[in-house]
């Protein structure tokens, strides 16, 4: 039954018969199998039928629901019994939003240093692709924004609130600026995070309520792309910042506070509410709060 839910998974998440199969290393016809029996077990249909793939019946919604709470849980079992006789195993995934990738050594070196056996996947991605990841169990934890309604049904942990610069070049003729409004900011050659990124959903929010509607001459999923462009002093981007200048501007670029308004927005771990987590999971967790509580401690004094 695992195994079938396991298929069931993930033809969820490839919405195609022939790609899920092939992620799974399997035929077409093994894959149908598997639904179909899955089927006849419950009996309901699962699939809506056809040629191709249409989607899920709202009994298969349902069997989803379950699919991704019974697996979930064999995971979990064999990564604590796994954690008994040998130590933390296997790999934790983390899904991060490219803003935010500054922060993560912070949590990920130290907690390498002490789980040596554990192997470590982080992807950038987008706050979308990270809350889809985390209920096709694609990714174990995400960190995004967690001021929103989308992560409401998600456990979430602060890590920091990200503050907005202007990114320069040093010889860019508003170098020496101490600070900048959201208007003056939004009628520059801008380059920025494409539409799919919630930071670039954000940005644009604050330029339209300081009546700024120029589109950006150029977009780039890739935080790297944007900080050369600057970099050649024909552009300049709006970047998101760690709070208290936690994070030194990228390139030796110069970073000017935005203001009218100074706006803040709360960056955090999200993760499947549930317990118990698996045992990566909570190691996670526990090495996370120790080095944010600190800083969340200094903060209030």
């Amino acid at each position: 039954m695992i195994e079938k839910l396991e298929l069931l998974l993930a033809l969820s998440r490839e919405r195609h018969f022939g790609r899920a199969a092939e992620a799974c290393g399997i035929s077409q016809p093994t894959l149908s199998s598997a639904v179909k029996s899955l089927e006849d077990q419950l009996g309901v249909l699962i699939v809506e039928r056809g040629s191709r793939f249409r989607g899920f019946t709202p009994e298969g919604e349902r069997v989803l629901d379950w699919a991704r709470r019974i697996v979930s849980d064999a995971r979990t079992m064999r990564q604590e019994i796994d954690g008994l006789k040998r130590g933390l195993t296997g790999t934790l995934k983390l899904g991060v939003i490219p803003t935010a990738l500054p922060f993560v050594p912070d949590m990920t070196l130290p907690f390498m240093a002490k789980h040596t056996e554990l192997h470590l996947s982080i992807v950038s991605m987008s706050t979308g692709a990270i809350l889809s990841g985390l209920d096709n169990l694609e990714i174990d934890i995400g960190i995004t924004y967690i001021g929103t309604e989308l992560v409401q049904r998600f456990q979430t942990v602060p890590l920091y609130a990200e503050h907005y610069a202007l990114l320069v070049a040093p010889g860019h003729t508003l170098a020496k600026r101490t600070h900048i409004s959201w208007a003056e900011a939004g009628l520059l050659p801008l380059c920025l995070l494409t539409g799919d990124m919630q930071n670039r959903r954000i940005i644009d929010r604050h330029l339209s309520d300081a009546g700024v509607e120029k589109p950006p001459m150029l977009e780039s999923n890739s935080m790297t792309m944007l900080h050369v462009h600057v970099r050649s002093g024909l552009f300049a981007t709006i970047a998101a910042l760690g709070k208290g200048d936690r994070f030194e501007p990228p390139m030796e670029l110069v970073a000017i506070p935005i203001v009218e308004p100074a706006v803040t927005h709360e960056i955090g771990l999200v993760l499947k509410a549930r317990e118990p987590h698996p045992p990566h999971v909570s190691a996670f967790l526990t090495m996370a709060r120790k080095i944010v509580q600190p800083a969340v401690t200094a903060s209030r004094v």
